[in-house]
Formats: structure tokens, C-alpha cells, sequence
């Protein structure tokens, strides 16, 4: 069900954005391609049902979508949100959970940094630099492969697909990005976003290892355009809260 329910979030968040595209409370990979790489990618689950992605980016942080940790608009207990690493099949790796009472939200772009009891897992590197359009990034994660209910076709494996920086101001992303926003638009190549994906990685495509993390992705419109929050730009952010 294709709604804007992120906007109305993000403004009980008080959260400063450039645009939110139409999104359910969580996305998906349709289309792509089954991944053999990704250390970093961490399953979300709540209530022990697969909800969102994130991205390990210490060895006790991960990233992800804010608009994850809410329901109506309510906070979700620390209790009920589990991840799971160390594997690219969801049903098996290592179970952490949040210390609790430690989630810090960017003020300006839909991510939250959650902390965690340390991982055994290779943390993304960050990018310090913006994406450009034309650039083709590298997208993650274990949600839907399907439309309709998203919730019968949740990925047990992560996927990937790739897709194309645009222009913000592109006809396509109108309602979605703007110059200056903190998030970026990217047109569908060999794969979609969708529900079960949120707060997942968008990657430069380099080398096993040499990838960084360009994006947060938080919305798509299902079809040829997904948007992602651009981790440079909440990069001091980010430092400043994971050497706590």
C-alpha cells in the first residue's frame, strides 16, 4: 500500500528534510539479484518478524531508516527490535538486540543509529563525498520480491540491485528530492527498492572490501525511483555519535 506515511513521521520527529517520497513503514528488493557479498548488512526484526535493513558502520552501530522504529507514529519498545549479522541468510547468523536507551536520530534525514553489544562484522566505510548523477550505485537488502503483500514474499537471502544517481530536480523524483535535500534520487537499472528494505545500504560499486556507504534508502515508488539519504551529509553526525 503506497502512502506518505514518512511524512507524517517525520514531522512528529521534527526531522528537517528536502522531500519524502510516498513509502510504506517498510521496503524491498523486486527484481535484482541474489548477493554473495555484504558483510555489513544487518537484518531488522520486531516482534521477531523481519521489518527493515541497516548497515553495521562500527563494530557496535548500526544504521538505518528512522521511520523503522516507529509504529503510528509511537516509538518501538528496545525490547521488541532484534538484528541479525555475520550471515547473508536472515534465518541464521548472530542475533544482537539495542543497549537500551541508546538511539540517536539525525535531526535532518530519516536514519537512526542504534547501539549495540560489540559484532563480529566488517563495518562499511563511510563515503565523505557526495553521489553525482550518473553515478551507478549498489542497493541491499532483504525485503519484498514482489508487489501487493509485501509481507508473503519477504527475501530469506539478501538481494541487491543497481541503480542510477539522477538529477534531484528530474521530472521522475518531483514530491520525492530537491537540490539541497538530504536525500538523493536514483532511477531503477536492474532492480527496485521496496517493503522490507528500508534503512538499508546504497554502496559505490568497487571492489569486495574497497565499497563505501553512500546512502541511507528509505523510499521508493515500487516501479523506477527510489530515494536514499546521502550519508555524507550526516557524516559528522554520524562520528560524532559512534565514538561515544
Amino acid at each position: 500500500m503506497m502512502c506518505r506515511v514518512r511524512v507524517l513521521l517525520l514531522a512528529a520527529l521534527s526531522m528537517v528534510m528536502g522531500a519524502v517520497m510516498s513509502s510504506a513503514p517498510a521496503f524491498a528488493v523486486i527484481g535484482g539479484s541474489k548477493s554473495t557479498y555484504g558483510p555489513w548488512a544487518v537484518r531488522m526484526f520486531v516482534d521477531g518478524k523481519p521489518e527493515c535493513t541497516g548497515t553495521a558502520v562500527t563494530s557496535q552501530w548500526i544504521i538505518s531508516a528512522s521511520h523503522c522504529f516507529f509504529e503510528q507514529g509511537q516509538p518501538i519498545a528496545d525490547k521488541r527490535i532484534s538484528f541479525r549479522v555475520g550471515n547473508l541468510d536472515m534465518r541464521k547468523g548472530t542475533t544482537v538486540r539495542p543497549v537500551p536507551g541508546t538511539r540517536v536520530g539525525s535531526a535532518h534525514a530519516d536514519m537512526m543509529l542504534v547501539k549495540v553489544p560489540p559484532m563480529k562484522v566488517r563495518a562499511a566505510r563511510l563515503a565523505t563525498t557526495g553521489v553525482r548523477p550518473g553515478q551507478v550505485v549498489r542497493q541491499y537488502g532483504w525485503g519484498a520480491t514482489c508487489t501487493g503483500d509485501e509481507n508473503t514474499c519477504q527475501s530469506a537471502v539478501l538481494k541487491q540491485s543497481d541503480l542510477r544517481v539522477v538529477r534531484p530536480d528530474d521530472p521522475r523524483c518531483e514530491g520525492y528530492t530537491v537540490p539541497g535535500g538530504s536525500d538523493f534520487c536514483m532511477e531503477k537499472m536492474s532492480g527496485i527498492p521496496a517493503g522490507g528494505d528500508s534503512g538499508g545500504p546504497v554502496m559505490s560499486i568497487a571492489p569486495q572490501g574497497g565499497e563505501t556507504l553512500l546512502g541511507v534508502f528509505d523510499g521508493s515508488d515500487r516501479q523506477e525511483v527510489a530515494e536514499a539519504g546521502e550519508v555524507s551529509q550526516q557524516l559528522a553526525w554520524i562520528r560524532s555519535v559512534t565514538r561515544q
